[in-house]
């Protein structure tokens, strides 16, 4: 029996696997203690989201379009947003082997905010329909905050910490969360690309205009957001 992969992986799809590229190339540049590379890496692959989505409605999507979409939130927006957090701890407190309960604080949240991706997207993939309405925080939202906070300049790792198990909490919230027009996630992007290209052109501009929208959408999308329902 052949899996037929030509004939049943659309272009959306295409994206959504380079989505995955960029996160197992983030994971690898988080190895080598890259955080503000890391961070870049996580914007990148969350233009590239948000641009399989795009392709998806104006050309069609495929029936394993959305089982790889939910795979690729976990690396991308799950593991990799974690060790990116683990990471940029170690790079402000140093090492973290000479500190066993600064590691297992770290080690702690970052699991954390694994486990609740993990768990959002196996339950909106089984019990959430694609018209239906999409009940916490996308993977996506919680790593483009956490990375572009960093690039905007927010490398306290209280606040780090912190900041990190809410999103993860947040994740499994109760709250609607409408998707992005296309024209706003085409606004969007240009200030993404804009934090990944220049982060610290102009007293790091764009990361603080993509903090500022992410945190927008982040607290009045359940109610105010005109998007998709």
């Amino acid at each position: 029996m052949s899996l037929q992969v030509r004939r049943r992986l659309g272009l959306a799809d295409i994206i959504t696997l380079f989505n995955v590229v960029i996160g197992t190339v983030a994971m690898a540049v988080a190895v080598l203690g890259e955080v503000q590379l890391v961070a870049q890496l996580i914007l990148l692959a969350a233009v590239a989201d948000g641009l399989d989505g795009i392709v998806a409605r104006f050309r069609g999507g495929t029936e394993v379009g959305p089982f790889l979409d939910s795979i690729a939130d976990i690396v991308s927006f799950g593991t990799t947003p974690a060790l990116f957090v683990f990471v940029a701890v170690r790079e402000e407190w140093g090492p973290l082997s000479e500190s066993p309960e600064l590691f297992a604080l770290a080690a702690a949240v970052a699991s954390m905010f694994v486990v609740f991706s993990v768990l959002r997207t196996a339950l909106y993939t089984v019990f959430v329909g694609e018209n239906e309405t999409r009940p916490g925080i996308q993977n996506t939202l919680g790593g483009t905050i956490l990375a572009a906070g960093y690039l905007a300049g927010i490398t306290m790792v209280p606040v780090l910490l912190a900041a990190t198990a809410v999103l993860s909490v947040l994740m499994v919230a109760p709250f609607p969360y409408p998707k992005l027009l296309n024209r706003d996630a085409f606004a969007m992007s240009i200030i993404q690309f804009g934090a990944i290209l220049v982060p610290t052109v102009a007293n790091r501009l764009f990361p603080r205009l993509l903090l500022v929208a992410a945190l927008a959408y982040l607290l009045l999308a359940p109610r105010y957001y005109w998007g998709e329902k």
